[in-house]
């Protein structure tokens, strides 16, 4: 483990201010876009319109943005009135929503919907259901999964023009629904990068130093990563058996298999905001990322590579069509194969004197590709086609 302050760092969330004070936001520029989403929350929300908002406000762009949440819409003609663009976010159908695009559609408003994951064609809904490590005999879990798939796959064909994480997805979107495409890449939003600036300053002002254990992070988030962790469980076991300085640490909501039950260096931390996480993230080492490889899962974002790259720490990730494009393997990290993770975990713990090299190369990567203060120009133009 890196040797880094670790204490709390100050955190409230910044999505707080009053409908009042986010449509006067909206009518501040032109033109101007209205970002709507269910219910704020600390993921698809945060990086999607949050992380959307703040770049294009500090960029002092001329547009202007805001959200808008269901709690909202009894006022939607007021926000309709007051916007040129509406981004739907990864909603789910709804006679409330349907009504909402029409209205704005009405008035000649274009509408974009926003989708960061492959949730709408349920003709994937098995591949999804059984990647997400779901009960296959529940007949619950098919009505719940079929209705949500089914119910964002049908708020996309509302809307004029989609937008997405990556080029993959957006084949996948073009494949379920002839429409427009265009990609915007998921980034750091400025309260992950201050905190992240101090954490990367600490570790290369001391060198790198540690504390002599090496420690192997798995920062799941949701708890339906079973199968993905189960891509490098059997090698991480054999690893803390025959090295002793290994520590493997997990965070999240994430549920550790039996087989692990009886390890003594596992350090199990609970879910932390995605302030604080940067500075777990930072003292760990290797930043593991493995995914089972199908078309769920190429559809997902590199987000899980950029957010350890920038406080300097290295990662090794299952070679999706996303992540193959983001790493430089053995330059900014690694990429390792179903059969390739114990390699890859000994190049990194063999080097582990020489670790400072990749670890700057991946942040300097990082900060020079997904860094907020960078991404207005490719928001704004998608917005204004």
């Amino acid at each position: 483990m890196f040797l880094i302050d670790e204490r709390p760092r100050p955190y409230c969330d910044p999505w707080t201010n009053s409908l009042n004070h986010r449509l006067a936001s909206l009518k501040r520029g032109s033109p101007r876009i209205a970002y709507f989403y269910e219910q704020p929350d600390n993921s698809t929300f945060r990086y999607r319109v949050y992380n959307m908002i703040q770049a294009l406000a500090a960029s002092g762009s001329e547009l202007s943005a805001s959200y808008f949440c269901l709690d909202d819409l009894a006022y939607d003609d007021h926000i309709v009135e007051a916007c040129d663009a509406l981004v739907i976010c990864r909603v789910r159908y709804s006679d409330t929503i349907n009504r909402l695009v029409t209205k704005a559609k009405g008035r000649g408003r274009k509408v974009f919907f926003d989708v960061d994951d492959f949730i709408f064609d349920t003709r994937y809904a098995h591949l999804i259901v059984n990647t997400l490590d779901q009960d296959l005999t529940d007949p619950r879990v098919w009505d719940f999964w079929y209705a949500y798939i089914g119910r964002v796959g049908g708020a996309l064909r509302l809307c004029d023009h989609a937008i997405v994480t990556n080029a993959f997805l957006a084949e996948r979107v073009r494949a379920f629904n002839a429409m427009p495409v265009s990609v915007i890449p998921n980034f750091l939003n400025l309260e992950q990068t201050v905190v992240s600036d101090a954490v990367y300053a600490e570790k290369k002002a001391s060198g790198f130093a540690r504390d002599g254990k090496i420690h192997l992070g798995y920062f799941s988030g949701t708890p339906s990563h079973n199968r993905d962790f189960a891509v490098v469980a059997d090698t991480l076991l054999r690893l803390l058996r025959t090295d002793s300085r290994l520590v493997l640490r997990v965070a999240g909501y994430f549920q550790m298999p039996d087989a692990f039950k009886d390890e003594a260096r596992i350090e199990l931390f609970p879910f932390r905001d995605f302030v604080n996480l940067q500075t777990l993230v930072g003292s760990t080492e290797i930043n593991l990322i493995p995914l089972q490889d199908n078309i769920f899962t190429n559809c997902k974002s590199e987000l899980k590579y950029f957010e350890a790259g920038i406080v300097g720490s290295v990662s090794i990730a299952t070679p999706t069509e996303v992540l193959r494009r983001s790493i430089q393997d053995g330059v900014t990290g690694y990429l390792a194969n179903t059969f390739d993770w114990a390699d890859k975990i000994h190049r990194i713990v063999d080097a582990i004197a020489d670790y400072a090299g990749m670890a700057e190369a991946a942040h300097d990567h990082v900060r020079g590709v997904y860094h907020w203060s960078g991404q207005a120009k490719v928001i704004e133009r998608v917005l204004t086609c």
